[in-house]
């Protein structure tokens, strides 16, 4: 029997992950966006907009309004950039960083729900395989 593709298997397995995901984050006032950054910013500074805007792979002239409306909220904020005024920084602020905390624990308890069936030895191996998958290439 031919196993089914890695790809489809994937996108089933997103498409779960983002129907649990997206009522979580709303319950919280974020889209998915809106989390996909506080977690970046959460784990490491982004340096400038454009820098951040490539790091969680998302298109610099929309992630401006993204940013806007996270900084009117109190979540974010954007600083000129000593080395080149044109730019900004983004940081987190600690309302941010309160918030994404938050969020956060709310996914990985669905991800423990949803992952209750499997030992915690292969959840582990499976979170270790996933980030050893997406970390990027050797010729990176």
């Amino acid at each position: 029997m031919d196993r089914e593709d890695l790809g489809a298997l994937f996108a089933r397995a997103t498409r779960r992950l983002v129907d649990a995901e997206r009522p979580l984050l709303a319950a919280r006032g974020l889209s998915m966006w809106d989390y996909v950054v506080l977690s970046h910013l959460a784990r490491e500074p982004a340096g400038t907009q454009l820098a951040l805007a490539r790091a969680i792979g998302y298109d610099k002239t929309r992630l401006i309004g993204l940013l806007d409306a996270l900084e009117r909220e109190g979540f974010v904020t954007r600083t000129p950039d000593p080395a080149d005024r044109r730019a900004r920084i983004v940081s987190l602020t600690p309302a941010g960083a309160t918030l994404h905390a938050a969020a956060q624990a709310d996914v990985h308890a669905m991800e423990d729900e949803l992952l209750a069936h499997l030992s915690p030895t292969a959840r582990r191996r499976l979170v270790a395989t996933l980030t050893e998958l997406t970390s990027g290439t050797p010729d990176d």
